[in-house]
């Protein structure tokens, strides 16, 4: 792995930890609905944007969350640049991470194929 590579995924990590923070803690913007996590942050070479991908659960309008966040993600910028110590503060590009209900719908047909299985049996 290069080293760059290395700095650009403790870097990642950092940025999630952060985010995580401020989504949960800070953020009061009344858009944004139900249970927020990071759940993983792509930035780029150069530092001036970062993928930020979130899974939402209970939210009364995806679609609102997600204009909510980036309405608000100046602040949530804002922030970061006061805990993350980077020289270039990323510019955050929201993104919807849909591999828990992918991984939930999955995880269903699975079970519905083992209960078939075992009534044949």
């Amino acid at each position: 792995m290069p080293k760059n590579e290395a700095r650009l995924n403790r870097i990642n990590e950092e940025l999630k930890k952060e985010l995580s923070q401020v989504l949960n803690y800070e953020l009061k913007n009344p858009n944004v609905t139900g249970m927020l996590s990071v759940t993983r942050v792509k930035i780029t070479p150069d530092f001036k944007y970062a993928k930020v991908y979130v899974s939402i659960l209970n939210s009364k309008n995806i679609k609102n969350t997600m204009d909510g966040l980036k309405e608000s993600s100046g602040f949530i910028r804002s922030r970061l640049a006061k805990t993350v110590n980077l020289r270039i503060t990323p510019e955050l590009v929201f993104e919807i991470d849909d591999s828990m209900e992918h991984g939930a719908k999955i995880d269903s047909i699975l079970k519905e194929l083992n209960v078939k299985k075992e009534e044949q049996s």
